[in-house]
């Protein structure tokens, strides 16, 4: 009985536990993009938010080749911080 419950408390720190975190960082980051910042979505479209819609949860983006809507949840996190995160120069 003491391997299974040791079983189950590994599988929930390093599976579950890290898990839902990663998933809180992603809502708060849906919640805090705003109108003017550069985004690149799950599918690799790159463009820069125009308008936030927040009645639908939806946002439009600005491409090269037009206005496209999204979905909040289409926006990639870590796409977008990479996209974001100043650039270091190497000397």
């Amino acid at each position: 009985m003491l391997p299974f419950l040791a079983m189950i408390v590994v599988i929930y720190f390093f599976m579950i536990r890290p898990q839902m975190r990663k998933q809180k960082k992603e809502k708060k980051f849906q919640a805090d993009i705003g109108k003017g910042t550069r985004v690149i979505t799950s599918s690799g479209i790159h463009g820069k938010i125009v308008e936030v819609h927040e009645k639908d949860n939806t946002i439009t983006i600005e491409t090269g080749a037009g206005k496209i809507k999204f979905e909040k949840a289409a926006v990639s996190m870590e796409l977008t911080n990479a996209l974001n995160a100043p650039s270091v120069s190497k000397k």
